[in-house]
């Protein structure tokens, strides 16, 4: 059965659910994180605050390398369980942000909420970079929209689109929240994308 993935990036971790079937009526196939902070590292920008500024590059450098090797691995073995449960997986749908300007390290270090905004789009493109990495189709939604954008791409009301939500929810058990639904609608995106076999990328 043709499955697809979602991906919704938090801070060191990202929120996976795979689906497989039709976008009428999928099938749960998993719930579950990747990990993208090697166990007890922290948030990049974050661990660097305080460093002298050649040290806080490097230590910069080796978490963003981190999270990409951590990304790739995670969405690879994701999609190695996927084939032994029986489905193909056909695309890879990821949350995105709006992006942010070319700050370098120290730039960024320099300005609190930078930190903050840095980190974040660091743990989605480095899922971006790993379903590419894996070579399978790719599929992005804005984090900020992600339940209107979904809507939207699969012609679906928000009202019916929340309902296969929650279906989903009640299959797949607790937790069952935004992070999980918003996983979830991406990957309807992505399985909808799959199943036309689109090679076009958004």
């Amino acid at each position: 059965m043709r499955a697809a993935l979602g991906l919704k990036a938090r801070t060191g971790r990202a929120v996976l659910v795979a689906l497989a079937g039709g976008t009428d009526d999928p099938q749960l196939v998993e719930r579950s994180q990747i990990r993208l902070l090697p166990e007890g590292a922290f948030a990049p920008y974050h661990a660097a605050e305080g460093l002298r500024p050649a040290d806080a590059r490097a230590s910069v450098r080796r978490s963003i390398a981190d999270a990409h090797r951590l990304a790739e691995s995670g969405i690879r073995e994701a999609a190695r369980r996927i084939a032994m449960a029986g489905h193909e997986l056909g695309g890879c749908a990821v949350l995105v942000g709006s992006g942010m300007p070319d700050w370098s390290t120290d730039e960024i270090l320099a300005v609190h909420v930078r930190m903050h905004k840095a980190e974040g789009e660091l743990f989605r493109d480095v899922l971006v970079a790993g379903a590419r990495a894996c070579e399978l189709q790719l599929t992005t939604l804005p984090d900020k929209s992600a339940l209107d954008e979904a809507s939207k791409r699969l012609g679906l009301t928000r009202a019916r689109l929340e309902a296969r939500l929650t279906a989903l929810g009640k299959s797949a058990g607790p937790p069952w929240g935004k992070d999980q639904k918003e996983a979830a609608a991406a990957a309807l995106v992505a399985l909808g994308h799959a199943k036309r076999g689109s090679s076009t990328a958004r």
